[in-house]
């Protein structure tokens, strides 16, 4: 990442265009593939390049961000989602 991650404004961001389908790190269209420590992991998600990549692209019904985020704003959402991954997304 090109500068240290603004964890409040991936918060932010996350709260205001991510949750509607992944609320608390769920998916409410795919519920298998969650934003959950164990889920990142077992479908080769849970490195910062591999959200980002997905951010910026999109897959299935999740739409491509790019150009609709700056790349900080991606980088910040990633390290956001995976810091609550970390810690558990039902934890404070």
């Amino acid at each position: 990442m090109a500068q240290a991650a603004n964890i409040k404004q991936g918060e932010q961001i996350f709260n205001a265009i991510c949750s509607g389908c992944h609320a608390r790190g769920g998916n409410v269209i795919m519920g298998n593939k969650t934003l959950n420590k164990e889920a990142l992991e077992k479908y080769g998600m849970a490195s910062a390049d591999k959200i980002i990549s997905q951010i910026n692209n999109g897959k299935n019904a999740m739409p491509a961000f790019q150009g609709r985020l700056k790349p900080q704003e991606i980088e910040n959402v990633t390290a956001y989602v995976l810091m609550k991954a970390e810690q558990g997304w039902h934890k404070r």
